[in-house]
């Protein structure tokens, strides 16, 4: 894939944004907060950081990206619409029957998903032993995770954190969604989980803190944790949930929701105006 510079990744961020109100609004029923929120995060490993092939999705140098948390799989849909895996066309078939657009991502309607997500915390396993396979196997590529701050709640999640450590897994980066809210509220009223930065590097992870909505801190994290050796690398990265959307920012209540027609208008109006 062609790198694109910060100015395009920023556009391309508002166009997934864009992409993922009308599906959102089209299937009456999805993840939303997170989803925006990811964007600029999604543009930068699709159209400047992932070693990958649109037309080939299983090509076996590709780097591989887990979504361990596969609720906000619309933002990855649109990423991969944008980026050639698809017609874009097809991202208004989110959630319907037959679709290959799952809620969640599932690997028999679309092999280049890599794995099929839901139950929170198992991407992160799945990642771990996609990452030691391919030490095993010396191949070279870079296994990514996706995860969030409310599937660290999961016991599994932190299993797998220490298999990680224990293995030397350097070719294994996590981008941990530190937006601050889950579907029931906001995740430090629910289940705190701060410490989190001394928490990962007690489990002797190399960790890298950033605003996840800054594109230039985005694509810095992302090229200076492939360098680092040794050690799995994370890279909490502090989102705004709905960002994008005035109406929708740090609201937990748009966590599982979509935009009625109205909303989405104003809220496609908002982004547009942004351009």
């Amino acid at each position: 894939m062609k790198k694109h510079n910060i100015k395009q990744l920023k556009e391309i961020a508002n166009t997934l944004r864009q992409d993922v109100i009308k599906m959102l609004a089209e299937a009456g029923s999805g993840h939303l907060a997170g989803a925006l929120g990811m964007a600029d995060i999604f543009s930068a490993l699709y159209f400047n950081v992932l070693k990958h092939n649109p037309k080939k999705p299983k090509w076996p140098l590709r780097d591989r990206l887990c979504l361990s948390c596969g609720h906000i799989v619309p933002i990855r849909y649109a990423a991969m619409a944008r980026s050639g895996c698809f017609p874009v066309a097809k991202l208004m078939s989110l959630r319907k029957l037959g679709s290959p657009l799952q809620g969640h991502p599932s690997y028999l309607d679309m092999p280049a998903l890599e794995y099929s997500s839901g139950p929170l915390g198992q991407g992160v396993s799945v990642s771990v032993g996609m990452a030691l396979a391919a030490k095993i196997n010396k191949q070279k590529h870079f296994v990514y995770c996706i995860t969030s701050d409310g599937e660290h709640n999961e016991g599994q999640t932190w299993e797998a954190i220490m298999t990680a450590a224990k293995y030397k897994l350097d070719n294994l980066i996590f981008i941990l969604d530190r937006n601050n809210i889950q579907i029931d509220g906001e995740t430090e009223k629910i289940m705190p989980l701060e410490p989190l930065k001394a928490k990962y590097q007690a489990f002797n992870w190399s960790v890298l803190e950033i605003d996840g909505n800054d594109m230039k801190q985005v694509l810095t994290a992302l090229n200076k944790a492939k360098k680092i050796k040794g050690k799995p690398k994370v890279i909490l990265a502090h989102t705004v949930p709905g960002k994008g959307v005035s109406f929708m920012e740090n609201k937990w209540e748009w966590h599982g929701k979509a935009p009625n027609k109205d909303e989405a208008d104003k809220a496609l109006l908002e982004l547009q105006k942004a351009l």
